[in-house]
C-alpha cells in the first residue's frame, strides 16, 4: 500500500497530518517548527499551513483549494518529500492521516 492511497480525495480543502514522537523529542519538534516549513507553502498552492505541538504529537494542518491533491504532489514529489527526513528520528511511528468529520462555521 503506497502513501497516494492514504490520501484525502482531491476536492478536500483541510488535510490534517499526526505525527506521533517519541518520548523526549517534543522540545526539538519545537525547534523545527519554529524555523518554519522545509518547503514555501504559498509557492505550493496552500492558503494556510499550521503545526499544533502536544507533548507527544505534532500536528500538520494544510488548507486551500485541493489541498488533497496538492499534499499528495508535495509527498510525491521527490525533492519536497525528502525534507521531512529531518522529522524521521524524532518519530514514535509513521504520520497518519486525520479527516474532517465535523467543522462548524459562523454563517456570514
Amino acid at each position: 500500500m503506497t502513501v497516494s492511497e492514504h490520501l484525502p480525495p482531491e476536492e478536500a480543502q483541510r488535510v490534517v497530518i499526526v505525527a506521533p514522537l517519541k518520548e523526549g523529542n517534543r522540545d526539538r519538534a519545537a525547534e523545527m517548527i519554529a524555523a518554519g516549513p522545509p518547503f514555501d507553502p504559498e509557492a505550493l498552492g496552500f492558503e494556510r499551513h499550521a503545526v499544533y505541538l502536544s507533548a507527544n504529537e505534532a500536528v500538520f494542518v494544510f488548507e486551500g483549494s485541493a489541498a488533497g491533491r496538492r499534499l499528495a504532489e508535495m509527498v510525491d514529489d521527490m525533492v519536497t518529500s525528502a525534507s521531512f527526513s529531518a522529522w524521521a528520528p524524532l518519530l514514535a511511528g509513521t504520520p497518519r492521516l486525520a479527516h474532517e468529520h465535523y467543522l462548524w462555521q459562523r454563517q456570514t
